[in-house]
């Protein structure tokens, strides 16, 4: 059993701790074939009590997790939310990825934890929503319509029928904006195009012509974020990108996204990705 938390110094550690009465049912891909052409390295169903808690520094793939009932925290976006029964939370690979239980009543939800290379497009992107509040019953079904063939026939052609439905599903969960407004979609377009830009919240509403208050409702009914922290969202992405792919100082690489300061940008991504710019770069 792997156990480690935030150190106190802001520096995290890859955790595992279980707990003498979690319930578990957990499907590998080193036992499923069919999960490994789909990219899904795990996918299963946990019902928790503390002191169920996990750490994972830079996970290898996107993660997703569908409540059913009882309630916990999940570390999105550099911060610690609640996930309530019917939420769906996204996190895209190779960000710090942290979820504990807390309370007496027992944490049900569905997950899946893909395995996406750099070289693979992820399900999880920055224009992902990061929080979504609706069909998380409809995920659980579909795990355990999986659960209960494999138990069962286990017959290749259901197992890859029921896995087609859940990548299906969590498509849908992770299309940004879903083009319910497309005003908005252009905007985060014309957005990341232009993130060496100072944007202010201001000049993002006006784009979008609405009110700012008018942005915040639909940037946080759609996406689960505030205009700027959807901002900083597609900031970071981009900055992951650059640190990946090419060799440029770490100045070039924060005003490519937008800082014209590297400390400040330094911080923001150690809070943001969980370890400072150097050391991600280092690791790949």
């Amino acid at each position: 059993m792997k156990r480690a938390i935030n150190t106190g110094n802001g520096n995290w550690q890859e955790t595992t701790l279980d707990g003498p009465r979690l319930r578990r049912w957990m499907l590998d891909a080193s036992a499923c074939v069919e999960l490994a052409r789909s990219r899904i390295a795990r996918i299963g169903f946990d019902e928790a009590l503390p002191p169920y808690r996990r750490v994972r520094i830079s996970p290898g793939g996107s993660f997703v997790l569908a409540c059913v009932s009882g309630s916990g925290f999940i570390l999105l976006d550099g911060k610690w939310q609640r996930v309530g029964p019917g939420m769906v939370c996204l996190a895209p690979p190779r960000v710090l990825n942290a979820l504990y239980a807390a309370g007496s009543e027992r944490w049900s939800f569905a997950w899946v934890r893909y395995d996406e290379p750099a070289f693979v497009a992820p399900v999880v992107g920055a224009s992902s929503p990061v929080v979504s509040k609706a069909r998380a019953d409809e995920a659980s079904r579909l795990v355990s319509g999986l659960r209960a063939e494999w138990e069962g026939e286990r017959e290749p052609r259901m197992i890859h029928h029921w896995l087609e439905l859940i990548q299906a599903t969590v498509r849908r969960f992770a299309q940004p904006w879903r083009s319910r407004e497309p005003r908005v979609t252009k905007l985060w377009t014309e957005v990341g195009e232009d993130l060496a830009r100072d944007w202010t919240l201001e000049e993002l509403a006006h784009r979008c012509h609405c009110s700012s208050e008018h942005l915040r409702r639909l940037c946080m009914r759609e996406m689960g974020r505030s205009p700027m922290q959807h901002l900083t969202c597609l900031r970071m992405e981009k900055a992951r990108q650059m640190l990946e792919s090419s060799s440029d100082k770490l100045e070039a690489v924060a005003a490519g996204v937008g800082y014209a300061n590297a400390v400040i940008f330094s911080r923001v991504f150690k809070r943001w990705v969980g370890v400072a710019p150097g050391e991600y770069r280092g690791r790949l």
